[in-house]
């Protein structure tokens, strides 16, 4: 079966990540030159999989060094590229979480503003039909 639809966070998906919705937090820590990545899920009670997945990644030596300075610069480690890019994807779901809930709340106040408008108009309206006068 193909999906035509490209998923658009590739290494979560690699590293098995498949309901990168459910994602409600993640740590970050590091261990003798191991990075450990926690992502911690929000599972409904009754959910068989896990609620937490720890990922290690090793640091990896700077291949940025020219060739002057790799005697100096020899025991310099880089966070791991896998990583660096679950990282960003990671953000990318944040960030697009709290505009779309800043968004909600805009629309939310929009409403409010605009039940009171409707509100104090309807009082307007039926102060003016009172004073209609009776016809007999």
């Amino acid at each position: 079966m193909n999906k035509s639809k490209t998923n658009p966070y590739p290494t979560l998906n690699k590293m098995g990540v498949e309901s990168p919705k459910q994602i409600a937090n993640y740590y970050i820590s590091s261990i003798n030159f191991i990075d450990v990545l926690r992502i911690v899920y929000e599972r409904p009670k009754d959910s068989y999989l896990p609620s937490s997945r720890t990922y290690k990644f090793p640091r990896v030596p700077s291949s940025d060094a020219s060739e002057g300075q790799k005697d100096k610069e020899a025991g310099v480690l880089r966070t791991h590229p896998m990583l660096r890019s679950a990282l960003e994807e990671l953000q990318q779901i944040f960030a697009a979480r709290s505009s779309k809930e800043s968004i909600a709340a805009e629309i939310l106040n929009e409403i409010a503003l605009l039940e009171e408008d409707i509100a104090m108009r309807s009082e307007c309206l039926k102060v003016l039909v009172s004073k209609i006068p009776a016809v007999d």
